[in-house]
């Protein structure tokens, strides 16, 4: 997308001239970032070269390291993995940046379509369905360059990581017998990155922090949730929430807001219920959040069945998944549905 240019297109005056003033900024901003974006990328692709090729140089070390002598083998293999560890961190970094400009970039696009001369949608009624179809659309494409950020990043770090740790495991295995105490030291290592990698997934987890959270804590949010959910579906749901959201951090509570969402969702589309309730308890070493109605339940095999058309069950299995929880979900045609929450928490959190 060039900058349109303003002469010879506009009329002297009026109202010609200052829009075209306005959509020659916005473009030669977006050529500019453009330019910009360019560069930064060639930057990352030039990086993350690098990575690759230390990554295959560690790869031929760790396969060929009984060969060698074992001090000086283990010497290089640290100091290529101490490498790694840096030029992954620089990546990580500059992965985010790089997204934040495509972002932008695609922003100032849009931006200059709207400034367009034939584009009457910023005067048009909001509530005509073209102008409602291009926002969402709109709305649409930011939320997917944000997950495919997001699948990027998890693709490149956590993912690489645990190829990287099974990798680790087979060596180990292989000699283990040979040489116990070569073993040992890559267990630690595998431990230490597993360790990280659990890290940055909680990480990308609170990367996904709902605003209601930090605007109104945990039990603000919920409730936030559940009168909304109460007037829309004119369910009455009631709200005990016993248990402190201190003993959570900051990844659990965005699981907990999030199945609470989905599963008072599902009482709104599905249950058709009177009655609904939301509690919270501690129950020895376990937070629990529990969601229950009395309206009409389902056939849980009937959905089992269905895979991964199912995304509302999938959704809660996989986010508590993420945080070591489970969730259990019992339904029965007449009995209504409950799904279950359970958090554990370590000693000092329970105690």
């Amino acid at each position: 997308m060039d900058a349109p240019s303003a002469s010879g297109t506009a009329r002297p005056g009026g109202f010609d001239t200052p829009i075209a003033d306005a959509a020659g900024a916005v473009g030669a901003s977006a050529n500019t970032l453009r330019s910009a974006r360019d560069r930064y990328r060639d930057a990352y692709l030039a990086e993350q070269a690098e990575w690759r090729r230390l990554r295959a140089e560690l790869d031929e070390l760790e396969i060929n390291i009984r060969g060698e002598q074992p001090e000086g083998g283990l010497a290089r293999v640290r100091d290529l993995r101490v490498r790694l560890e840096l030029v992954e961190s620089d990546l990580g970094r500059h992965r985010a940046e790089l997204a934040r400009m495509e972002l932008a970039l695609q922003n100032l696009e849009s931006t200059w379509l709207f400034l367009a001369p034939n584009d009457g949608s910023l005067v048009m009624d909001p509530s005509s369905p073209a102008t409602a179809a291009a926002l969402q659309m709109r709305i649409v494409e930011a939320q997917e360059a944000e997950r495919s950020r997001l699948a990027q990043e998890i693709h490149d770090g956590p993912a690489q990581s645990l190829t990287n740790a099974i990798f680790q495991a087979q060596y180990v295995e292989r000699v283990l017998d040979e040489d116990p105490e070569l073993a040992r030291a890559e267990l630690r290592y595998m431990g230490e990155l597993l360790r990280r990698e659990l890290s940055d997934v909680r990480s990308y987890i609170s990367q996904l922090r709902p605003p209601l959270l930090d605007q109104l804590g945990l039990e603000g949010a919920i409730r936030d949730t559940v009168d909304h959910i109460g007037v829309l579906s004119g369910t009455e749901i009631s709200c005990d929430l016993a248990a402190s959201a201190e003993h959570l951090g900051e990844a659990e509570q965005t699981v907990v807001l999030r199945v609470a969402q989905e599963a008072l969702q599902n009482v709104r589309k599905h249950a058709k219920a009177a009655h609904a309730w939301v509690e919270t308890r501690l129950d020895g070493a376990e937070w629990l959040l529990e969601i229950r109605d009395d309206g009409r339940g389902f056939d849980l095999n009937a959905v089992a069945t269905r895979g991964r058309r199912n995304f509302g069950l999938q959704f809660m299995h996989e986010r508590a998944g993420l945080i070591g929880a489970r969730i259990e979900v019992r339904s029965t045609s007449e009995g209504g549905t409950s799904v279950r929450l359970s958090i554990p928490m370590t000693p000092k959190e329970s105690s």
